[in-house]
């Protein structure tokens, strides 16, 4: 075993990783999990069920792994291989997870290596659920899940889309590349800060489109990224996310529910349902808010036909002001909801952001400078962060995930804020 060292691309690498794998027709896309954390430079030691092997067979996960693969506590009897496997792992993941494991987990059951592993590790766990949408619906199956958050796991909800036969709903194993991105941010903490376990966030992230025909529209070049990375970052500290996606070509963040929308109405509609728990995904109404997206101020009169130039001269456009939606929150704000709003400015970036705070009544707004190569489609971004009471925290240039952090730091330090309100507040 290597020691702990930094790769190529200056993130942690080296750690122990243990990946359960369940028996579930999901089990083959594990295996490009095998190769994201190998090629990060990580050592995997893979501990699949035994009707896992029915999926995938043992020669696939060694030659993979380049590590022994068993599924008994009786292999490797003289290395303790039950007790050392949970105890020297930097991160366990279970994917995919199986209704069956999960309530084994939750229940403290250890009948095979996977289960009794688990039993004997400290380190962050991360269940990635894969099964049939009525059994993830399941009173059974829900108080399991809660149950495991409640003692600090990581849960991502599973994907909604096609499952076996003609059956679809929520039950897909999120996207490989989505999980690596999820287990790599609690690799890099070295524990799992889940913070915002039990907590509904609704995020908004990329750029609304305006149509001015039915083949041409005004819109802009974001492109969700940071929008992305918080519900990433808020999914690995436990919160259970629903993302509206406004025109963005990602992939889905796993265990994120996301609603794609296209104009500015669209947005606010999906938003305040979403945040008021009366949406498609959202059952309860959200803790949080955070307005990531860019959204245009304005929409033009939508012609139904291609508009023609006339006489070599284009027509004019009439525009009209969209919907405040920020504002909109803020009016419409339910007890103890904390709100974040973002402002993109190309000058003057402190007072346009102060002013926009004072006008749209949120908790905190992040500002961000625009333009060529700055923040838009940019992997990085930097800025500050205001808050109602005057204070501000400069964000500086760094990867979306890091500014992510600084902007749900500071909403759970809310959170405690009004808890202490509440409860010294007389009858």
């Amino acid at each position: 075993m290597s020691d702990t060292h930094v790769n190529a691309t200056g993130s942690r690498a080296g750690k122990r990783i243990l990946l359960g794998v369940g028996a579930g027709i999901a089990a083959y896309k594990a295996i490009e999990l095998v190769r994201l954390f190998t090629k990060a430079g990580h050592e995997v030691r893979v501990v699949p069920t035994r009707d896992a092997l029915r999926f995938v067979g043992e020669p696939t996960w060694a030659a993979l792994s380049r590590q022994p693969v068993t599924t008994e506590v009786w292999s490797d009897v003289d290395q303790v291989a039950h007790v050392q496997l949970g105890q020297r792992a930097d991160l366990i993941v279970i994917a995919p997870a199986t209704a069956n494991l999960i309530a084994k987990a939750a229940h403290g059951i250890a009948d095979d290596l996977l289960t009794t592993s688990l039993l004997t590790s400290r380190c962050p766990l991360l269940f990635a659920p894969a099964m049939h949408a009525e059994m993830w619906t399941h009173p059974a199956t829900r108080a399991n899940v809660a149950t495991l958050r409640e003692r600090g796991a990581i849960v991502v909800d599973p994907a909604n889309g096609s499952l076996t036969n003609e059956d679809s709903g929520p039950g897909r194993l999120p996207d490989p590349q989505e999980l690596f991105q999820v287990a790599r941010r609690l690799l890099n903490d070295g524990t799992a800060a889940t913070d915002l376990t039990g907590r509904h966030v609704v995020i908004s992230a990329g750029g609304t489109r305006e149509l001015l025909d039915p083949l041409r529209f005004i819109g802009n070049r974001s492109s969700g990224r940071q929008g992305y990375a918080l519900a990433r970052t808020a999914i690995a500290r436990g919160a259970r996310v629903t993302l509206v996606a406004a025109n963005v070509e990602l992939p889905a963040p796993a265990g994120a529910s996301v609603l794609q929308v296209s104009s500015t109405e669209e947005l606010r509609k999906a938003v305040l349902a979403a945040t008021e728990g009366s949406g498609p995904t959202a059952a309860e109404p959200a803790d949080a808010v955070v307005m990531a997206a860019a959204v245009a101020d304005f929409h033009p009169d939508y012609q139904d036909r291609k508009i023609k130039k006339s006489d070599g001269m284009p027509p004019p456009v009439n525009l009209h002001l969209n919907p405040d939606i920020l504002a909109e929150l803020g009016t419409r704000r339910l007890p103890g909801q904390v709100i974040v709003g973002f402002a993109a400015e190309t000058h003057d970036l402190m007072a346009g952001a102060a002013a926009k705070l004072t006008r749209k009544g949120c908790d905190f707004l992040v500002a961000n400078r625009v333009g060529p190569n700055l923040t838009y489609g940019s992997p990085d971004n930097e800025g500050f962060l205001l808050s109602q009471d005057g204070s501000r925290i400069d964000i500086p240039l760094g990867s979306k995930e890091d500014l992510s952090d600084v902007v749900w730091d500071m909403v759970v330090k809310r959170f405690a804020e009004l808890s202490a309100r509440t409860a010294t507040s007389p009858e």
